[in-house]
């Protein structure tokens, strides 16, 4: 095991792994920027290491101020957290180089997973169904428009070193494409580095199912079932849950099947995601890799008893998976809202400040991942996730029940947060029958997409 670990990230996600590595023994480094010295993950670690001013392109992103941090330090292992460097194949390559241990997938994954269209490549090799997609990258708009008239509208311009939601435009007809592929591609070159697109079929009305694997040094790949993350904005999730409602025992064989077959046929090392498409009868489509531990990953960690943290952690430094889905008692029902500093009624404008008032919920069935305190600035720099709010019971009802009465405790002021959008989801009966798709949150926002270019 691991004598010393650099934690480079920042808000709850630090704050989580800071936590699990107290609870293995295992003395942590706690790095900031200049605009975190207030931050509650430093008063949690053993040691702190500032990396730079408050622009993440200085601090967070800074591969050289965070490898020179765990050189001094004296550490043997850095934990990416999600987001920042968590699915940089060159950070992990670096971390090697340095002789530190990079806790996640090896460089390899995360090149693969980086490179969607040779990942769809090699899982449709191995008989996995994919969503129809151009072969390639698509580099100018009369190819585009070729390939979208083939394939028949609607289609998505995806970035292929996207990820996470981001990076993808939707497009209705050839009008909207020929508008939206050079903003595609602009915004691919900004937000990747790479401005290489592809054009990929629109499933009509689906599901965003995904597996969580964990995959050892020895090729064993196991799942640990689905989460259910169809309630999104922008592709942005906004709430999990786990099991799914639409995913019946037989239809769940086969996607952990096929989600095993893709992390094997990668040689995928470490906790992952792989991503599915589900159509309204049932079909299901590869997506994507998501080559880090995700947001969500609480809502498995409930329903299943595993902490996904401490498995990234010992698998890391050589441990073995001896147990697979089927040794595991997965029980009850787990769901997670993400609280967001944004203000639903102002087109979600980020509500940056001050906390004067801070209540968090509490109580049978609440689980809370957050950094925040009463008198808690938060700082304008970085993502607006605040706070996962996660409820289990052992049914989905009960864990709405629990939901519904979190989200009500949850007193935080004068920030504006997702709170009563969350509310009235809760109460919608579309969603308490589990009766929904990816475009469920147009109800509630319904100007979502004359907005689409803020």
């Amino acid at each position: 095991m691991f004598s010393k670990i650099l934690v480079a990230n920042r808000g709850e996600i630090a704050h989580r792994i800071i936590r699990a590595c107290r609870e293995l023994g295992i003395p942590s480094v706690a790095v900031y920027s200049e605009a975190d010295r207030d931050s509650l993950h430093l008063t949690l670690a053993d040691e702190q290491v500032c990396i730079g001013p408050a622009v993440s392109a200085k601090s967070y992103l800074n591969m050289e101020s965070i490898i020179d941090a765990a050189r001094a330090a004296g550490v043997d292992a850095i934990h990416p957290g999600y987001g920042y460097l968590a699915e940089n194949g060159s950070f992990a390559r670096a971390c090697e180089e340095a002789g530190v241990a990079f806790i996640g997938p090896t460089p390899d994954n995360l090149h693969l997973a980086g490179d969607k269209l040779t990942a769809k490549k090699i899982v449709q090799e191995k008989g996995v169904p994919v969503i129809p997609s151009s072969p390639a990258g698509v580099n100018s708009v009369a190819e585009a428009e070729k390939i979208a008239g083939d394939m028949g509208y609607p289609v998505m311009i995806k970035a292929s070193g996207g990820g996470g939601g981001r990076g993808i435009r939707t497009c209705e007809d050839r009008e909207m494409l020929v508008e939206e592929f050079p903003v595609a591609r602009m915004e691919a070159r900004a937000g990747f580095g790479n401005d290489e697109v592809y054009i990929e079929k629109c499933i009509a009305h689906p599901r965003h199912i995904e597996f969580q694997i964990l995959g050892d040094r020895h090729g064993r790949v196991i799942h640990l079932g689905e989460r259910e993350c169809t309630i999104q904005r922008r592709y942005q999730k906004l709430i999990e849950e786990s099991p799914s409602p639409a995913v019946t025992p037989e239809l769940r064989e086969r996607m952990g099947q096929a989600a095993v077959a893709v992390a094997e046929a990668v040689r995928y090392f470490n906790a992952g995601t792989v991503e599915f498409l589900v159509d309204g009868d049932g079909n299901f489509y590869f997506m994507e890799i998501n080559a880090r531990i995700q947001v969500e990953h609480p809502v498995t960690e409930l329903t299943t008893g595993i902490d996904l943290v401490k498995e990234q952690i010992r698998l890391a430094s050589g441990g073995e998976l001896d147990y697979g889905f089927n040794d595991i008692q997965q029980r009850g029902w787990a769901m997670e809202c993400r609280i967001n500093a944004e203000d639903p009624e102002r087109n979600f404008m980020p509500s940056p400040g001050k906390l004067e008032l801070y209540r968090p919920p509490g109580g049978f069935g609440v689980r809370l991942d957050t950094h925040l305190y009463q008198g808690y600035e938060l700082p304008v720099f970085y993502d607006s996730l605040i706070a996962k709010l996660i409820s289990y019971d052992l049914t989905r009802e009960g864990a709405i029940r629990i939901m519904r009465r979190a989200l009500k405790e949850f007193g935080i002021a004068p920030i504006k947060t997702t709170i009563p959008l969350y509310l009235r989801i809760m109460d919608d009966p579309s969603f308490q029958r589990g009766d929904f798709d990816t475009g469920f949150i147009k109800r509630f926002v319904p100007d979502e997409e004359d907005d689409e270019d803020d």
